[in-house]
């Protein structure tokens, strides 16, 4: 029986009430387990940074639901992305957007930049569903140490400190998402992950070059 049918749709609007009340709530992704809170609340996300002993110039990714949420965050689509999102969403790549003045600079890392990907996970898909609006998917682990790939872990690592766990069994692991981002007309890689960035700059190349014929 899959995961996916094995966590009621109670919990998952359990888990949003949660969220809507400024809590935290880990949740596995086709990664790791990540710890979502409202990015919109900054006690929410504040104590995010706390839990996790995050510096606070470290920015916080983003999953959205589907990219009818990504103006609530991107205050601009770079076309290319719009060709990335086509071929790589959902999935591991997150892409580093100029950020929408609702995103605050604890959220963005004072980068003004925010990174978003949709992820293939059906959990995740569901607590998005449920909660209506982006979440935060930062790894659920203490900064600087292996992330969780189990709700045990998760246990282990924060107990209390998360308020909620959603349980989908264990998580692949391994890498995170590839995080890439535009820097002078240039994609780059901030950190190489599931995608492997040579797909990515492939990807890119076949649509500059369609879109300098036009």
């Amino acid at each position: 029986m899959s995961t996916d049918t094995l966590v009621s749709e109670a919990e998952f609007q359990s888990a949003a009430r949660v969220l809507r009340s400024g809590g935290v709530v880990a949740f596995p992704t086709e990664t790791y387990y990540g710890l979502a809170v409202d990015p919109f609340q900054q006690k929410a996300v504040s104590r995010l940074y706390q839990i996790k002993q995050r510096p606070g110039n470290l920015p916080i990714l983003l999953l959205i639901r589907d990219t009818d949420q990504l103006p609530m965050v991107a205050r601009s689509i770079p076309p290319l992305y719009q060709e990335l999102i086509r071929r790589f969403w959902p999935g591991s790549l997150s892409l580093v957007f100029p950020a929408q003045s609702s995103c605050s600079s604890l959220l963005t890392g004072g980068t003004g930049t925010i990174a978003v990907r949709q992820s293939p996970h059906p959990l995740a898909h569901r607590l998005l569903t449920a909660f209506s609006g982006p979440i935060t998917a930062t790894s659920a682990n203490i900064s600087g140490q292996p992330a969780a790939t189990t709700a045990l872990e998760v246990h282990q690592t924060f107990g209390t400190l998360v308020d909620l766990i959603i349980d989908g069994g264990k998580t692949p692991g391994g890498q995170g998402s590839t995080l890439v981002e535009i820097r002078e007309r240039n994609l780059c890689c901030l950190r190489q992950g599931k995608v492997d960035f040579s797909l990515v700059l492939k990807v890119a190349a076949a649509y500059n070059q369609a879109t300098t014929r036009l």
